[in-house]
């Protein structure tokens, strides 16, 4: 085999640290899912398997059982663990257990966390020294050569991911666990500070999936305080901010194999969907607007709600993590990860609406203020029209003066206009005596 006395099956080191990583993680896992995660450009798996061999001799390692489709599964003895922990940079403290007794089922559910970490972190091909092989042209390439040409990147790294993680409240008797997360990815270098993930290999009834949501919540809802007397949340005291409104994003993968068909699928997450509707909906807050006749706005508020996401295992292994393979509950369709994180309807949206009504509001009032300056402006340009011409009133056809009488006279007894006399003359006629014929006919109409 070509080994040395330590390590008669030929491992080397830098692949016995892929072994301690991988499994410092995963807990259990197989030599193909270890060989997948941590160096997928080797050819096969075989330097893994040696290297198992190589650390089960030593103690480190041990196999208990195999999985379902009759790949042997490795865990980590507690010397094991400790030595992941120096590999991985973490305290002994933060490692979990050793999933000892996990294999001898087959650890269907651990299989799906482990092809769900793989699937999402997509490590990339590191180069190696060519290694000269007879080949024709119609040889295909590597699958990890495939992936690269296709542009499948993946988020993070082994030591970004975590699992088996416990979320502890306080208690009467200590703590306990409100929630143990499948598994939890920091990868702020990538933009998501935190992720938890849940993986579910539809065996369990939707409710009992959905109950977890509101465990999770009370969770993050629990706060502590800090040096200077401030309420924070206890799980920033673990995890970076979100930078989002509201509690960390919580990601379901759901793995249903041959148990569950497209439609049933469907239906499953429809019903996860519907029953945790409380717990990421978010809280709708009207607000007033300054116009006559603009309809009311509002937007929702996240800060008690958690992002939740869906995504089928099978897409996510064929079309990567950063495809539109997410489905955050209440957009309606699969998105690409930065969009299902995303709150298009949160304060910040409607701040950014409320802004443009304002320019919009001030734009109008600025154009009529110069409009009404134009039309102040042409009414001092316009010459004041000219006085109509006072037409003269009519002589008096007895006296000639103006049939009204002279101005600023009282002609309060005076008879009646007769069209023809002024005032005085109207009077002075009415006053004259009467002639024999006007004493038999009556005086003269006017």
């Amino acid at each position: 085999m070509g080994g040395s006395k330590a390590y008669p099956y030929g491992s080397t080191s830098a692949v016995r640290g892929h072994v301690l990583a991988a499994l410092g993680v995963l807990k259990v896992a197989s030599a193909d899912q270890m060989h997948r995660l941590m160096a997928p450009g080797h050819k096969d798996n075989k330097a893994f398997r040696n290297a198992l061999l190589d650390l089960a001799r030593h103690g480190i390692t041990v196999s208990e059982g195999s999985s379902r489709d009759g790949n042997k599964l490795w865990s980590l003895t507690s010397h094991g663990l400790d030595a992941a922990a120096e590999v991985l940079g973490r305290l002994a403290g933060e490692m979990g257990g050793t999933a000892r007794g996990a294999a001898r089922s087959g650890a269907p559910h651990a299989m799906a966390v482990n092809e769900t970490i793989i699937a999402i972190t997509r490590t990339p091909a590191a180069p190696t020294s060519p290694v000269p092989r007879p080949r024709t042209e119609s040889a295909s390439p590597p699958v990890a050569v495939e992936a690269d040409v296709m542009g499948l990147r993946g988020i993070g790294a082994i030591g970004s991911w975590s699992t088996e993680v416990s979320l502890n409240l306080p208690s009467s008797r200590g703590t306990r666990t409100a929630v143990r997360a499948d598994a939890v990815l920091q990868a702020p270098e990538a933009g998501l500070p935190v992720l938890f993930v849940e993986v579910d290999n539809c065996t369990e009834t939707p409710e009992r999936l959905a109950a977890k949501f509101e465990k999770y919540r009370t969770f993050f809802r629990l706060k502590s305080k800090t040096e200077h007397g401030r309420d924070v949340p206890v799980w920033r005291s673990r995890y970076a901010a979100t930078g989002r409104d509201g509690h960390p994003p919580v990601a379901v993968v759901f793995n249903p194999g041959t148990r569950t068909g497209p439609e049933g699928l469907k239906n499953r997450m429809n019903t996860v969907l519907q029953q945790t509707r409380d717990v990421w909906s978010g809280t709708y807050r009207w607000h007033g607007t300054y116009g006559a006749g603009e309809e009311r706005d509002g937007y929702y508020d996240y800060a008690d709600a958690i992002p939740v996401l869906f995504t089928p295992l099978d897409r996510l292994q064929t079309d990567g993590p950063h495809a539109a393979v997410w489905r955050r509950c209440g957009h309606g369709q699969f998105e690409t990860l930065p969009d299902a994180l995303a709150n298009p309807k949160d304060h910040d949206a409607w701040a950014l609406r409320e802004e443009a009504r304002r320019h919009q509001r001030d734009t109008e009032r600025e154009e009529q203020q110069q409009a009404w300056g134009l039309q102040r402006g042409r009414w001092t340009q316009e010459p004041a029209p000219a006085p109509a011409p006072v037409s003269e009133p009519e002589p008096c056809e007895r006296c000639g003066l103006p049939i009204t009488g002279q101005p600023g006279h009282l002609y309060d007894n005076a008879p009646p206009e007769d069209g023809r006399h002024c005032p005085t003359c109207r009077t002075d006629l009415q006053q004259q005596p009467m002639t024999l014929r006007q004493a038999i006919f009556g005086r003269p109409k006017a």
